[in-house]
């Protein structure tokens, strides 16, 4: 754990448990305000190149919560991790699980019809831990959420129904919080590719992407918008929408938590839910690559080791793009 004593800005040095705390709060609020306005959309008429949801699919995500399920998901969660703001941990929930699930039920089923307010239960407290051992500056600490045990209950029943469908909207492209795939998949992968373009001296570019404070500017209507494209039932992108959005965050200082505020876009990292709902955003990246390279805008490399060539992998928010050594293109 790390206290924080001091950080840089442009300005100069910030010091001071309040000052400190003052502009940390400040920073995310800002972070998680209402994102700026573009005109960067997507036509959702065209979506021959977009991976679809089955009927069947669909129809466990939003199939009725059954109590197995519900108590499923509470086992799986890890004992001896901090509470939320709330301070109810995960051991309170496996242990009086007979007592609390005639409250907990119920909700589920208001869940199911649209009915629960989830907000009320959507509280969070942001840890930041440094990303590097002499982090001075805030966009070295990376925001860490620990979230309601009874808000985490909920998603993680919603990521247990959406892993199990995920392999369908996300493609081979993306190794990382994918189940059956590992991440090292995509490192052999990017192995044999250099070791065959240095060794075979081939030209190409290979372009790496890394998104700055990724998860956190996650829009919500494009996370709307791609689950449409990919055929999500409406009535599991109601409920995607009540897991993500009206949530508020205190960030905590030190040990000194300020003021909490809503969030109005991002996922957070400590959600069971963001890391594949992250990759479904960042598939329309592929999605829209795929296209290029079919229109014959943009070329793959080593298409003699792989059909068609590669031309993108993605590992979570590190995004790798092959292009052909064409100043045209």
């Amino acid at each position: 754990k790390k206290r924080i004593f001091q950080l840089e800005q442009d300005e100069g040095t910030i010091v001071g448990q309040d000052n400190l705390k003052t502009y940390i709060t400040e920073y995310y609020r800002q972070l998680f305000g209402p994102p700026e306005d573009n005109c960067v959309s997507l036509d959702e008429s065209r979506t021959e190149d977009v991976p679809q949801l089955s009927a069947a699919e669909n129809d466990i995500l939003v199939a009725p919560f059954s109590e197995k399920e519900v108590f499923d998901a509470i086992a799986q969660l890890k004992n001896n991790k901090a509470p939320g703001p709330d301070g109810f941990p995960v051991e309170f929930y496996k242990k009086c699980w007979h007592i609390i699930k005639g409250d907990l039920l119920p909700m589920f089923h208001d869940l199911f019809s649209g009915q629960l307010q989830l907000f009320h239960l959507n509280f969070g407290t942001i840890t930041l831990l440094p990303k590097k051992t002499d982090a001075v500056r805030i966009e070295q600490f990376r925001p860490i959420c620990l979230l309601n045990v009874s808000f985490k209950i909920f998603t993680k029943v919603g990521t247990n129904r959406l892993t199990q469908i995920a392999h369908s909207v996300v493609q081979h492209s993306q190794t990382a919080f994918m189940p059956d795939r590992n991440i090292l998949e995509g490192v052999v992968v990017l192995h044999e590719m250099l070791h065959e373009i240095h060794s075979k001296k081939l030209d190409g570019v290979i372009f790496k992407v890394d998104f700055e404070k990724a998860y956190d500017k996650v829009k919500w209507p494009f996370l709307q918008q791609a689950l449409r494209m990919k055929g999500f039932d409406e009535a599991w992108r109601r409920q995607v929408e009540s897991f993500t959005q009206k949530g508020s965050v205190g960030i905590k200082v030190n040990d000194d938590i300020g003021h909490y505020f809503q969030t109005h876009k991002g996922l957070r990292q400590g959600d069971p839910m963001s890391p594949i709902l992250f990759n479904i955003v960042v598939d329309m990246l592929a999605i829209l690559i795929g296209k290029a390279k079919e229109n014959g805008q943009v070329g793959s490399l080593v298409p003699h080791l792989v059909d068609g060539g590669v031309s993108i992998l993605q590992y979570a928010d590190d995004t790798i793009i092959f292009m052909e050594h064409d100043l045209a293109k």
